[in-house]
């Protein structure tokens, strides 16, 4: 993870306001001044090529999720497939509606799967009961993208940040006391002056870090953070990134990390995986894919970012036409309706998700390897959808 500046952060709202967080992101608060996040940065034992070795904590394999009827079917995923290994964050990406936040959801089985695999550090999720399923609930946590609805308006943020404890029957009431104040020191908020009060008087930016704070209190393995800061300001953003970051070292934390602002995804992930209309189209190290993409969509997904200099004009082509339905997604690549380098084996066969350089995986017949344009021999096994 690379750290982000950062401003203020509710500076005048009532309760605490968070600390300056250094390394563990530990501090209490004072309500005032900025919130200035200096976690650690990319040092020994981050990245992909450090984590090759690690043990895979998930692996979800031909993932499909629909919703509907038989006549009007949505296919939010389809056939999606990855693996993430202790201690990584894998960031997905892809614009509104290309599934990404039902993927996350389908790992935790929010969203029943369709059909498909989910192992969680060994377990099949698929398979469990709701007994066992919500046992094992307590290693997987889930950040929602409104930090203010995912709260109780009307409970106090120290029963809040306690329940998990509470519905487990987890220790003494003192020592849910004692956690409940580490926890939200660790996460920049004072709990003095916090635990009386209710999520309505708090900030957006505030919100979030108790409902971080929460999420930590059943002591995950997995972390799913869906869309986390796209509600929030972007000077609250970037301390919510350092806080994750300084969260993810202090607890050893293995993230998905799900987004649609492929700056924000550069900066916390370790591999980066593109979604376009329920696919995978590309996946690899964070650093290769924003420097060499080869699937045609990624490459517009990064044409679209602005930059401040006027000088330097566009580079690459952005991205023109409306998002196909999911209702009635394309035969062959979902992506070809959109592609300028479409041609006709595009609709009549699917694209499958193979190495074009190692660890670096894209689902195109034409993909950019080496500043190079190829052509991929179609698969026999490859038909259109």
């Amino acid at each position: 993870m690379t750290n982000v500046q950062a401003g203020q952060d509710g500076a005048g709202s009532p309760g605490a306001g968070p600390a300056a967080t250094s390394g563990t992101g530990a501090g209490a608060g004072n309500g005032t001044g900025p919130d200035a996040v200096s976690g650690p940065g990319p040092g020994p034992g981050s990245g992909p090529d450090s984590l090759a070795d690690a043990p895979v904590l998930l692996q979800v394999e031909h993932l499909v999720v629909e919703f509907g009827s038989s006549k009007h079917r949505v296919h939010a995923v389809s056939d999606v497939s990855f693996e993430i290994r202790e201690g990584e964050t894998l960031g997905l990406v892809g614009e509104s509606g290309c599934g990404k936040s039902t993927t996350g959801r389908a790992i935790v089985q929010v969203e029943v799967p369709t059909s498909g695999s989910v192992r969680f550090d060994g377990t099949e999720l698929t398979r469990l009961s709701k007994k066992d399923l919500r046992r094992i609930r307590t290693r997987i946590q889930m950040i929602f993208q409104d930090p203010i609805s995912s709260l109780n308006p009307r409970r106090q943020i120290k029963d809040i940040v306690a329940e998990p404890l509470a519905i487990w029957g987890r220790g003494t009431k003192e020592e849910r006391e004692a956690k409940v104040r580490d926890a939200l020191e660790s996460v920049g908020i004072d709990p003095d002056t916090a635990g009386d009060r209710r999520p309505g008087e708090f900030s957006g930016g505030q919100c979030q870090r108790i409902s971080i704070a929460r999420a930590l209190m059943s002591e995950p393995k997995l972390l799913i953070c869906d869309e986390p800061v796209s509600a929030l300001d972007v000077s609250i953003q970037a301390q919510i990134l350092n806080l994750l970051a300084d969260l993810k070292a202090s607890f050893g934390l293995t993230m998905v990390f799900i987004a649609h602002d492929l700056a924000v995804v550069k900066n916390v992930s370790d591999r980066v995986a593109v979604m376009y209309l329920g696919k995978l189209c590309e996946i690899t190290g964070a650093d290769q894919l924003y420097r060499a993409p080869a699937h045609p969509y990624t490459e517009a997904l990064l044409a679209s970012i602005p930059d401040p200099d006027p000088d330097r004009g566009t580079v690459g082509t952005a991205l023109s036409g409306e998002l196909p339905s999911p209702l009635d997604p394309p035969s062959g690549c979902r992506f070809r309706t959109r592609c300028p380098h479409a041609q006709a084996v595009c609709a009549e066969a699917e694209p499958l998700l193979e190495d074009v350089a190692p660890g670096h995986q894209v689902a195109c017949h034409f993909p950019l390897v080496n500043g190079t344009r190829i052509q991929r021999p179609v698969p026999a096994a490859s038909t259109a959808s």
